[in-house]
């Protein structure tokens, strides 16, 4: 194929590609944010209804204490019931994976959210608890799997036009395609951690209203930093995230602005005998 066809082709697939994304806009009730999505909220539910046996299976499964899971869904639901996630479309699951060496939590599209023993046993009272999970509502409630989603097909339409437009017979357009993959590789961590960003305010915003010391989530960033401490590879919760010393400074100036009267004395650290009772059980 003439190099002048190849660019025409690969000009059009680039030309589709943005089009379609940028005509995706969608209103996030919760942030007020506009955003290219092209799942409904009733799309990404199913996703993650669907996806969350076959994640737990890969992580090795669930924790078997029913006293370890129902303690943990019922801080979650808390946080939900009590703060303005519950104004979103979704419906939450909070379960704990029964893997003891991986520190690490995460949450799929529509509201499954999963944290793992190994976290939950390094943790030091109930509100970092409320703050972890916090986080995690804030990536379901900001959508961020969803835009992910939508910025693949983008990324894979856009890796798809390199390697057409550089395609030769020495096998070079494969060469371009890969270069191309890494940029977009870059860029969505680029995004990521704008979206962990994110998740930290929203967390520390949704664990105050459930009247938990948003200030614990500092602790929590203490603990991923000494887990990250002397090992060969950081927590998994940091390999896509922000230095949790950097994160320290965002999470103060958070509290800050969303509490500018200071935390109020009924915003504790939760009920400590009965988190000392579940950790015992992991």
């Amino acid at each position: 194929m003439r190099s002048s066809g190849r660019f025409l082709i690969a000009a059009a697939m680039v030309i589709f590609g943005l089009f379609s994304y940028y005509s995706l806009r969608q209103d996030n009730p919760v942030t007020g944010e506009a955003q290219h999505i092209s799942l409904s909220p009733d799309e990404e539910t199913a996703l993650g209804l669907q996806a969350a046996p076959e994640m737990a299976e890969q992580m090795g499964g669930l924790h078997a204490s029913a006293q370890v899971q129902d303690y943990v869904n019922r801080i979650g639901q808390a946080v939900v019931a009590n703060s303005r996630a519950k104004n979103g479309p979704y419906r939450y699951q909070f379960h704990v994976l029964a893997d003891d060496q991986t520190v690490n939590a995460f949450a799929l599209p529509g509201g499954p959210i999963f944290i793992t023993s190994a976290l939950l046993a390094q943790l030091e009272n109930e509100a970092q608890l409320a703050g972890v999970l916090g986080h995690e509502v804030g990536h379901v409630v900001g959508r961020h799997a969803a835009e992910h989603m939508a910025k693949g097909q983008l990324s894979q339409l856009l890796v798809g036009a390199a390697g057409v437009a550089a395609s030769d017979q020495g096998g070079g357009g494969q060469g371009a395609a890969m270069i191309a993959a890494l940029v977009a590789n870059v860029t969505s961590l680029q995004y990521g951690r704008k979206d962990e960003l994110e998740a930290d305010a929203l967390g520390i915003e949704f664990m105050g209203e459930a009247q938990y010391d948003p200030r614990a989530m500092i602790g929590v960033m203490d603990i991923l930093e000494r887990a990250g401490s002397g090992r060969g590879q950081a927590p998994s919760w940091l390999q896509s995230h922000p230095d949790p010393g950097n994160r320290r400074e965002s999470i103060r100036q958070g509290i800050a602005e969303k509490f500018p009267n200071g935390v109020t004395a009924a915003q504790g650290t939760g009920d400590a005998q009965a988190f000392r009772a579940m950790q015992a059980q992991l």
